[in-house]
């Protein structure tokens, strides 16, 4: 939270998204337009694997259920993260490896401190936590390709729970991909470039959670797809 430039991003998202959701309320936003905001987002999400064929029908399935998942993220975040691996790659990966953290040794113990970061009291923005957590899941990679999507729903979930966005009506992974070769260059400076990697991701998710809040179906700009 500290690194030069993070406090003033996160403040810059944070008041990108509180404009979008103080101009039409909370009390005003429907469950269609949160439905429209998951779509979107699980469709930049699959985009951003590469094999969006692939990749779309689990991601949708997984924001379905994001919200409930939120629920769980800071207490049981170890069974929010299998749920969310299971609703993505049934039916692409054996039933005996759903759910369950691949790699070994090291990303079981990546994974047990990223459970302690998450449950553990935090004074950190929720955006930081969030980016973190999505990195880690990323460069890490428990659950195999899908560790992405997983990475990137996480993400949200976190920024769910903590009000940031409670109705996930920000499409963040819209800007995540809007970012482009950029996105992938970004989390491998933030596994292999020490500190300075780690505020490049974190300078970026900020950005992309300002993105996510122009093209929220409740934004100045929202997605439209053909």
């Amino acid at each position: 939270m500290h690194l030069e430039g993070v406090p003033s991003a996160v403040v810059a998202a944070r008041d990108a998204v509180d404009a979008v959701l103080r101009d039409r309320g909370l009390r005003r936003i429907t469950g269609a337009q949160s439905a429209e905001a998951l779509l979107a987002g699980a469709r930049a999400s699959a985009d951003l694997t590469g094999a969006a064929d692939r990749w779309l029908a689990g991601a949708i399935r997984l924001s379905t259920e994001l919200l409930s998942l939120s629920t769980l993220i800071r207490i049981s975040p170890g069974q929010a993260m299998a749920r969310a691996h299971v609703l993505l790659a049934h039916g692409m990966v054996p039933e005996d490896d759903l759910g369950r953290v691949r790699g070994g040794e090291e990303a079981a113990q990546r994974m047990v401190g990223l459970n302690q970061l998450l449950t553990c009291p935090t004074e950190a923005s929720a955006v930081v936590l969030a980016a973190v957590a999505h990195a880690e899941l990323v460069t890490v990679a428990p659950f195999g390709s899908s560790s992405g999507l997983v990475g990137r729903a996480v993400e949200h979930m976190v920024l769910v729970e903590a009000g940031v966005d409670p109705r996930a009506v920000i499409v963040i992974e819209a800007g995540h991909l809007a970012a482009g070769s950029e996105y992938e260059r970004l989390l491998k400076g933030y596994r292999d470039d020490g500190v300075p990697g780690v505020k490049r991701w974190l300078l970026h998710c900020a950005r992309a959670l300002a993105y996510g809040a122009e093209v929220s179906p409740l934004g100045n700009r929202p997605l439209r797809r053909t």
